[in-house]
């Protein structure tokens, strides 16, 4: 495994950027790779390394890499120009397919990430309703406004809000512990919330899945509280299934947050809801929300190109993919005698280094992360490339083969011999 060029430029951008990277998660120890290009499921970085890609860009890249359908919707727009400051017929025809996938989402605005979808959902629900506190729950990630920085799931920051939030901007914002309707039912007595903020499957502590009637109740529950319930699906939406997790499920939310995959791997987000809740955003209401890149031209094209491509019976294919590595690592696991636990769901999963299933934040952080981080490294000498946190989510896109399933478990059993070796004395986890 070649890594010169790499580091070589690591080392340059040291010097440019904070800890050499433009976001916290690409900061890999002792450097990071970098990418060259990409094709499928596959990159090449920099010094001529071959990687199965399993971080898929953190999730939008459900086709892979470079699909041509993609290409040539970009490369169309390009053409015709790429940043207007007008409406463009492309958002009507996106927002009409989201719209059908997503009934719940009656009116929606695009913004540029999932960051500016999870704020201003939260601002939109805080307008409508004239409340200020909302709860969320412990290791959820929303993306990076202050509200939301607290216990966020996220490589970054495992246990505490990030440095610069002040107090003041947190002190309405109430947590609870994911897949305990108790203490989510006495939270919503105790304080008249605007909202709940939920991921209905936790994506940035790794996928952590709500048990059996979980989402059922928490919706029950918020009702009765007559507070708002926001599903943020920036991972789940179109990842899951057309309809996300709310469809799959079987739970309507007030307002949903969108991002990843509906912008085709270039950057959007999106939040909608109940007409009367979207009505209160400007214009048509008090509700501020604006953005220079706001329906940017391409990142709509790339959109409309990957769910063009989306069918049900690609779904099945690729959620068949992600059960059956589960299962194949499930197998490993039993072959080699090694206590570690495989969670996931359709083309999500993540190994956990912890000897009983994560059902919730503080279960995670139970989690063995530097055994982890060794394995993801190991992983990539291997020539797979996984997200390099544990407390991240790997992805299974259409573009993965059966073949690709087989060399990565025969990685992941390299990989795991190569861990274990270094602690003889210790069998098993």
């Amino acid at each position: 495994m070649q890594t010169d060029e790499s580091e070589r430029l690591y080392n340059k951008a040291l010097k440019l950027m904070p800890g050499g990277v433009s976001s916290p998660v690409r900061a890999i120890d002792p450097y990071p790779f970098y990418v060259q290009r990409a094709s499928d499921s596959r990159i090449w970085d920099v010094d001529g390394n071959l990687y199965i890609d399993y971080c898929m860009g953190y999730g939008p890249l459900i086709l892979g890499h470079a699909r041509p359908a993609v290409q040539t919707a970009v490369a169309e727009q390009l053409k015709l120009g790429w940043d207007y400051g007008t409406p463009i017929k492309a958002e009507i025809d996106l927002a009409e397919r989201i719209q059908e996938d997503f009934p719940s989402m009656e009116m929606l605005r695009f913004v540029s990430t999932g960051t500016e979808a999870t704020m201003s959902a939260l601002r939109a629900a805080r307008g409508f309703t004239g409340k200020d506190t909302f709860v969320k729950i412990e290791g959820s990630y929303h993306g990076a406004h202050d509200a939301v920085l607290v216990k966020p799931g996220s490589a970054a920051i495992s246990t505490a809000s990030s440095l610069g939030v002040p107090a003041a901007a947190v002190k309405n914002t109430v947590q609870v512990p994911f897949n305990d309707i108790e203490a989510l039912s006495y939270a919503l007595e105790k304080v008249d919330a605007a909202c709940l903020m939920i991921e209905p499957v936790m994506g940035n502590i790794g996928p952590v899945l709500p048990e059996e009637t979980y989402l059922a109740d928490v919706r029950k529950v918020t009702e009765e509280n007559e507070t708002l319930l926001i599903f943020d699906e920036v991972i789940t939406g179109f990842r899951l299934c057309i309809g996300g997790a709310q469809c799959l499920f079987g739970v309507t939310p007030d307002l949903t947050t969108l991002g990843k995959i509906v912008g085709g791997g270039f950057p959007i987000g999106v939040f909608g809801g109940k007409k009367e809740i979207m009505e209160c955003v400007a214009p048509s209401g008090g509700v501020f929300n604006a953005g220079t890149f706001s329906g940017h031209p391409v990142s709509l094209v790339a959109g409309l190109a990957t769910l063009n491509v989306l069918n049900e019976e690609g779904y099945r294919r690729v959620n068949g993919l992600g059960d059956l590595l589960r299962r194949m690592l499930v197998d490993l696991l039993a072959e080699l005698d090694i206590r570690f636990v495989v969670q996931g769901i359709g083309t999500m999963f993540q190994v956990f280094f912890t000897d009983k299933p994560v059902r919730n934040y503080q279960d995670a952080l139970a989690c063995d992360v530097n055994r982890y981080n060794k394995l993801a490294a190991f992983m990539r000498e291997e020539g797979i490339f996984l997200a390099p946190s544990q407390y991240e989510t790997n992805f299974i896109s259409l573009a993965h083969s059966n073949e690709d399933l087989e060399y990565t478990i025969r990685a992941y059993a390299n990989a795991f011999e190569r861990l274990y070796s270094l602690d003889v004395d210790t069998p098993g986890y």
